[in-house]
């Protein structure tokens, strides 16, 4: 019999460009005002969550969910709009489908791309499925350049481009033109996150039969249910047929299922916090606008991203306060004195302001 090594060494065992990641990091928020990871404030209604514990407890989680989630994806098709045409797959969460698409297109040679700054989540996995990622840089406003990325596809050749509109973390919309330049430039898929599209009152799912190489990805997470981790993929059945081979059986649980569909059949109530939050995301920008040092930029999320002198010290000291927002300082260097806040009620925004107001610009 072969001698068992004394230790095993994960140095080499594990890829070492994953060696070298760091892990997506979520700080707690026990007890403070929570700003930080663009989720919707507000609760569901009272009757809506009476008529979600009925059906938690009625569900049979003794057996495994339906695996095609047919009923949901029914349901996703009418609230969503989406035309008959297209398929739809699911995921847990947009992260899952990412990994998907990655994994399905990481052959050998294979380019990944988006621009930069992006969702952190597009350069990861592009690691996690060892294929190669390029990211663009945004002109300095943080519009695309056209130029730039058309170079870049054209150097690289890119099998897949990830783009979200509106971007995280910036909060823009890029100029829909644009990306119609960049879909018909790139010899292979263009995946657009539309993750904040019911902030932004656009999206490009009328371009779906337009282009024959045009997927869109959408989140019921932003709309108020980032519990559930419910993602979704939108493109024509050619496309979806291969996905669908990766995604990993029931990834979708019964849970996930029942809830959103009857928070679906009330879409009512998500359309009308979604227009509470955008109400308050324009007070929030005028009030960031208002500060000495504030530079503010424009969003079309739910979450506004700024710059200010000293933003390490600000993130830490609005910690302090119970008040937890994203700091983006040095993550990419466009970002350099950059944070960013989620639009949460306005007692929560009233107290971000009164926080910040008294950090920059205290009393003598």
């Amino acid at each position: 019999m072969r001698a068992m090594p004394n230790s095993y060494d994960p140095d080499q065992i594990i890829r070492p460009e994953i060696l070298a990641l760091s892990a997506y990091h979520v700080p707690s928020a026990t007890g403070m005002i929570k700003l930080d990871a663009m989720e919707n404030p507000y609760p569901l209604p009272p009757a809506l969550r009476d008529e979600i514990a009925q059906l938690t407890a009625d569900a049979q989680i003794n057996r495994y969910p339906d695996a095609s989630a047919a009923a949901l994806k029914a349901s996703l098709r009418e609230a969503l709009m989406i035309p008959a045409e297209m398929e739809i797959m699911l995921g847990n969460g947009s992260d899952e489908i990412i990994q998907i698409i990655a994994m399905a297109t990481a052959r050998p040679g294979a380019v990944l791309m988006s621009v930069e700054p992006a969702f952190v989540m597009f350069r990861m996995i592009a690691t996690f499925a060892n294929i190669k990622y390029v990211g663009v840089p945004l002109s300095a406003d943080f519009s695309l350049d056209l130029e730039a990325m058309l170079a870049a596809i054209g150097k690289y050749q890119p099998t897949v481009i990830f783009l979200a509109y509106p971007n995280n973390p910036t909060g823009n919309l890029f100029d829909a033109e644009a990306i119609a330049r960049i879909i018909e430039a790139t010899p292979g898929i263009v995946i657009v996150d539309e993750a904040y599209h019911i902030f932004a009152d656009a999206s490009l799912v009328d371009k779906l039969a337009q282009y024959p190489n045009l997927l869109l990805m959408r989140t019921l997470s932003k709309l108020g249910l980032a519990g559930l981790r419910l993602g979704l993929l939108i493109g024509r059945p050619e496309w979806l047929i291969q996905l669908e081979k990766l995604r990993l059986p029931y990834n979708v649980g019964i849970i996930t299922q029942l809830v959103a569909q009857a928070v679906l059949d009330h879409l009512d109530v998500l359309l009308e916090q979604a227009a509470a939050i955008k109400t308050e995301r324009a007070i929030m920008s005028r009030h960031l606008t208002a500060l000495e040092g504030v530079e503010v930029f424009p969003s079309n999320a739910n979450f506004i991203l700024f710059r200010v002198n000293g933003a390490d010290r600000i993130f830490l000291e609005l910690k302090q306060q119970g008040i937890l927002i994203k700091n983006l300082d040095g993550t990419h260097p466009s970002l350099t004195n950059c944070l960013r806040a989620t639009v949460g009620t306005p007692g929560e925004n009233a107290q971000f302001y009164k926080a910040l107001q008294t950090i920059i610009s205290p009393a003598v």
